[in-house]
């Protein structure tokens, strides 16, 4: 077993939250000294482990606790309850422009920031040119922070924090601010991160990323934890337990305001015959059986097939295809999918359905994991991965000649 991180032993915490606050001598007076209010339970009796190199997400809905465990964590807040073990230098990063100064320009608040954090001013000196170059608000640098868009704030802020170079770093989802090369950047920092052997807890409410780059992750729902364990899956049971997500007869979940339903994903070989013996670069027919309760204008359909562990592999919908009816009348019917081949690796996958209005605001109908295909070896043969492609070896000497495999093995 890898040695934790963090260990997180009985925490709770609770907060005041008042209806009535004595705001003067006679207020008190009146009420005889006491004000009104109750106690919020933030945090509940939160025990798990964080393993030393990991990823580790959390996740919940607004108000679930994730932002006060990762204050407790970062010794912010005192726990009411429990202890928090943290085993290195701990780097966080909260709130859009934590320990910066208004008034200060970029470059004092990287040294004023940087420590808070534990650095000292010659380690700073030698770091100042890579922080600000990370942080790409070079030509801002020298001006206040307090005309800083709040893009700038976190990327800055952010910089002065990966820079500590902590054994274990603390995000609460300010890569939401940043644009989409800072994410890019921030995502392969967490890669060398990993590689070295630090530790991330970021919180996000970007499941995907959740499900792709998180070793594991803590599932909080009202300071509560629900489940703790590998990332894909737990964010899988978050995405149907917030969908309201319901189990479906033959396997699935299914979430959606049900105007219009996928009630079975049927599969077949691309001729329409038998899928069984399915092999890699072989074609596949999905006939989506649908019921609809009223008339829909203009329905988007979509498809996804994604491997047994969680990885999404492929996705299309009606717009990428060019095909959007202009309604479907109540009744039943079929939509057929075809996919001329397949080029994926041997294994298990499963395919997903879902149905939503022109805009893609509403979801009618989600059937998750709602049926599953198994592909046999084919022509095609790669060492590993997931997805099969057309390879060619060349740029010897066409003279020189080839070793037989029988003489390497």
């Amino acid at each position: 077993m890898t040695e934790p991180a963090i260990v997180v032993d009985g925490v709770s915490k609770s907060f005041r939250v008042y209806q009535e606050r004595n705001q003067s001598i006679k207020a008190a007076v009146l009420r005889r000294g006491r004000s009104r209010y109750t106690d919020f339970h933030a945090l509940q009796d939160v025990s798990f482990e964080i393993p030393k190199g990991s990823t580790f997400g959390l996740l919940g809905r607004n108000g679930s606790g994730k932002s006060t465990l990762l204050k407790v964590m970062a010794r912010i807040l005192n726990p009411d309850a429990g202890s928090i073990t943290m085993d290195g230098r701990v780097a966080a990063m909260l709130e859009v422009g934590s320990g910066f100064h208004p008034e200060l320009s970029g470059r004092e608040n990287v040294y004023l920031n940087g420590a808070i954090l534990g650095m000292r001013k010659d380690e700073i000196d030698a770091k100042f040119d890579r922080i600000v170059e990370f942080s790409g608000v070079g030509d801002f640098i020298d001006q206040p922070v307090k005309n800083y868009s709040s893009g700038m704030y976190v990327r800055l802020g952010f910089s002065v924090s990966i820079h500590v170079e902590p054994d274990i770093l603390l995000v609460d989802e300010v890569l939401a601010v940043g644009d989409m090369d800072f994410q890019e950047k921030c995502m392969e920092k967490f890669a060398q991160f990993r590689d070295q052997g630090r530790t991330v807890v970021v919180v996000s409410h970007g499941l995907e990323q959740m499900r792709s780059f998180c070793d594991q992750a803590a599932w909080l729902d009202h300071g509560v934890v629900q489940d703790v364990g590998p990332a894909r899956r737990i964010v899988d049971e978050y995405a149907d337990s917030s969908h309201a997500a319901k189990p479906v007869d033959g396997g699935g979940m299914r979430f959606g305001t049900g105007e219009i339903a996928v009630e079975r994903i049927e599969l077949l070989a691309r001729d329409g015959g038998d899928p069984d013996g399915l092999q890699t670069g072989d074609g596949m027919l999905m006939r989506a059986h649908y019921r609809a309760h009223e008339t829909i204008e203009r329905p988007v359909l979509g498809v996804s097939i994604g491997t047994r562990e969680g990885i999404h592999v492929w996705g299309t919908h009606g717009f990428d295809a060019g095909w959007v009816p202009e309604r479907i009348e109540p009744g039943t019917g079929t939509i057929d999918i075809r996919i001329d081949g397949l080029p994926l690796l041997p294994g298990m996958y499963d395919v997903s359905t879902v149905i939503q209005d022109f805009r893609r605001t509403v979801i009618y109908d989600s059937l998750q994991r709602g049926a599953s295909f198994t592909l046999q070896r084919g022509e095609r043969d790669n060492a590993g991965g997931i997805v099969a492609l057309d390879v060619a070896f060349g740029g010897l000497d066409p003279e020189q000649p080839i070793v037989p495999l029988s003489r390497l093995r």
